[in-house]
């Protein structure tokens, strides 16, 4: 992983670049940036940049023997640690490490879901165990294979908890030439005795041009497509591609056949709409649906406030926000987006899909038809 083959973040390239340059690499530095920035993708290129040996004055070079072994992620002294099912207690991360470079080289911007669908982790949680932090003691106390640096990379630090302890002293005192980065989303779920001992570098989400123009040159979409979808992935390259993957399926017409069952209250076709499409769709793509149908409400939302030239949408869906912002008021669509992000969060927790499907049609049935709001929605801002 090269820095030129990362979308944006100049300045942060060039600030990367000129601590290797200045021989001012702090030992434990924590890259926090949100889902799908690159952070990860930036820290992979940090690490061959500062053990490549035929550096250049902004980039690795990409061909010496440490670049090669970089860009396949078989480098003997980087050591890679994430969040994994650990099947026994004795389990680390070196178990799932095929999954792990076969995941990152398809998709360096990915996200935990999508970490988790290559584990077919279902409803299992994922974890960095007391194995992993004492495993990573041990990798790092040896001496290096060939490298300048030993370099350990952590993902998602958040899921370490109070196994994160173990690491303390080797953080704060880790043998010469030895770099840690954590690659952290949640700065709040991190011990604060880990950040402490970290050198903070702060990564900001992908602009919307960035992620457009990135979407046209490799996935050849046109710029009417690529407007949209970075306007709904909204900084993270992750979304992006699932917005990308969503285009095969069809949310659109599933949600406005549901809508108006909804709206008509015709019970009988909506049960069946729940159960024999929205029920059957597999978790990942229920959150796909639901995440989608938020967006539209939001774009409803925005005709309706007078900013219809934030809006961008295909001709069929901009055709449907405009007819429905006319009939509903902006109390009813904010209460929907508050019942579809309820449901999406219980989504992820499991829940019965038929239950949490028909439930909520009932209740939009009560907002559209009725104009009964549940308790609480008036409030909503």
């Amino acid at each position: 992983m090269q820095f030129k083959e990362i979308i944006g973040h100049k300045d942060i390239k060039e600030h990367l670049v000129r601590t290797v340059h200045e021989n001012r690499v702090s030992h434990a530095q924590l890259f926090l940036g949100p889902e799908g920035a690159g952070s990860l993708a930036l820290a992979y290129a940090y690490a061959q940049f500062l053990n490549c040996e035929n550096r250049q004055s902004t980039d690795s070079c990409g061909e010496c023997p440490s670049c090669r072994k970089y860009n396949k992620l078989i480098h003997p002294d980087l050591h890679m640690s994430y969040p994994f099912i650990a099947k026994h207690k004795e389990d680390t991360a070196s178990d799932y490490a095929d999954s792990w470079r076969k995941s990152f080289l398809s998709n360096p911007y990915m996200g935990l879901e999508y970490w988790r669908n290559q584990l077919d982790a279902d409803n299992k949680q994922v974890n960095i165990n007391i194995a992993e932090a004492h495993g990573i003691i041990k990798k790092l106390s040896l001496k290096s294979f060939e490298a300048e640096y030993k370099v350990l990379i952590m993902w998602l630090p958040e899921y370490l908890d109070t196994q994160g302890n173990a690491l303390l002293k080797l953080i704060e005192e880790p043998p010469e030439k030895t770099l840690f980065i954590l690659v952290a989303e949640n700065q709040d779920k991190i011990l604060n005795t880990i950040i402490s001992r970290t050198q903070l570098v702060k990564i900001k989400k992908l602009d919307h041009t960035e992620i457009a123009q990135h979407l046209k040159s490799v996935h050849h979409l046109s710029d009417q497509e690529s407007a949209e979808i970075a306007f709904i992935a909204d900084g993270n390259l992750q979304e992006a591609m699932n917005q990308i993957q969503s285009q095969t399926n069809n949310h659109f017409g599933i949600l406005v056949n549901w809508l108006r069952f909804i709206v008509s209250d015709a019970g009988t076709n909506m049960i069946s709409l729940v159960e024999e499409e929205l029920s059957k769709m597999g978790r990942e793509n229920q959150k796909s649906f639901l995440f989608y149908a938020i967006n539209m409400m939001r774009q409803i939302i925005l005709i309706k406030e007078g900013l219809s030239s934030l809006v961008f949408l295909p001709a069929k869906e901009l055709d449907f926000v405009q007819k429905f912002a006319v009939h509903y008021t902006v109390e009813q669509i904010e209460a929907t987006i508050n019942l579809f992000e309820e449901t999406h969060y219980f989504v992820e927790r499991n829940a019965n899909p038929k239950i949490l499907f028909l439930d909520l049609s009932l209740q939009l049935t009560l907002i559209y038809k009725y104009k009964t709001f549940p308790k609480g929605t008036q409030y909503i801002i």
